[in-house]
């Protein structure tokens, strides 16, 4: 039998070590990322214009209908064809606010010309004309949008709302090139998993595809592209994979289940895409599920994706060897 003394001492330690612990709490593991310069407006960096926001109906999830916003570049210029980078959860990517901020890395990299030309997409999740418009006030759109269906669904549907439906309109609008090597795509959480989606189902188009917290999870079965990469002859396509330790790790109800860990899922299929010779890059972070790492690795997953564009190395080449100013339209 514990003598009440002995009871007494250790509710005392138990306590201390609980005050001990509330002082002295763990560390947010997002705290230590923060935006750097390349992602920020810079003085004297040509600032591209926003258009938008245009809705685009669709067939392919009849009712429903997408709403995305276009980038142009200050150099842009009809006149010579442009790059192409199409971002899922548009209204995340295109925040000012936010943690991606996606316009202003692309100034400032295409003004250094660390990237090609592009024209960017910002293209919101499928939604009835009465759902709320995703937004950084509302939410990505999970629960009152087609978001959850069209992006983590590991089908050819969403490949063909980007191919079929949305490129035609860009298409007409502006010159973009028709070379797939000169087509990126890419998202956050679902939103990256469907840009891997467009690209494995259509490499014939999009070739290049950035990644952050892929949802590669048993939300709707998108723990298969592990094994399908394996088991499938690789494909053309260049990807960034971006994750951290602290990502949702598939613990549920108490019980552990493998398939929806992220972490996990993102390093299996890394592993993948190497062990088949794929041009696979990736970063792992302390992060929780959030934009936080990936908003900080953003400029770098671009330079890489992007770092095969036409280059000269003639001395006398004066436009090389400037910065692009904004074309004259």
């Amino acid at each position: 039998m514990i003598k009440p003394t002995t009871l007494l001492i250790l509710l005392t330690v138990c306590i201390s070590l609980s005050a001990i612990a509330q002082q002295n709490p763990k560390p947010n593991p997002d705290s230590q990322y923060h935006l750097g310069p390349d992602s920020l407006s810079q003085p004297g960096v040509p600032k591209g214009e926003i258009r938008g926001p245009f809705v685009l109906p669709c067939n392919i999830y009849p009712g429903t209908q997408h709403t995305y916003w276009v980038y142009i570049p200050a150099q842009y210029s009809p006149s010579k064809p442009a790059a192409l980078m199409i971002f899922q959860d548009g209204q995340a990517f295109k925040d000012e606010r936010g943690d991606m901020r996606a316009q202003n890395v692309m100034d400032n990299l295409i003004y250094r010309r660390e990237i090609p030309v592009m024209i960017g997409v910002f293209i919101n999740p499928g939604r009835t004309p009465d759902q709320k418009e995703p937004s950084p006030e509302v939410g990505w759109g999970d629960g009152f949008t087609n978001r959850g269906t069209e992006y983590n669904t590991p089908d050819d549907k969403y490949a063909r709302i980007i191919t079929e439906e949305l490129l035609p309109v860009l298409y007409k609008d502006y010159n973009i090139s028709r070379d797939p090597e000169m087509h990126g795509i890419g998202g956050s959480s679902s939103g990256a998993i469907a840009a891997f989606m467009v690209a494995w189902e259509r490499p014939n188009i999009f070739r290049k595809v950035l990644s952050n917290v892929g949802s590669f999870t048993n939300i709707h079965g998108g723990q298969v592209y592990t094994e399908r990469v394996l088991e499938s002859k690789r494909k053309p396509i260049r990807i960034f994979l971006c994750d951290g330790r602290n990502d949702n790790r598939g613990t549920r109800n108490g019980v552990y289940d493998e398939t929806w860990d992220w972490f996990l899922q993102n390093v299996r299929l890394m592993k993948a895409l190497t062990k088949k010779g794929y041009d696979v890059n990736y970063t792992w972070g302390m992060n929780n599920h959030g934009q936080k790492f990936g908003g900080l690795c953003m400029p770098e997953m671009m330079r890489w994706l992007w770092r095969d564009g036409p280059v000269s190395t003639d001395p006398n080449d004066v436009e090389e060897r400037s910065f692009r100013e904004p074309a004259t339209r």
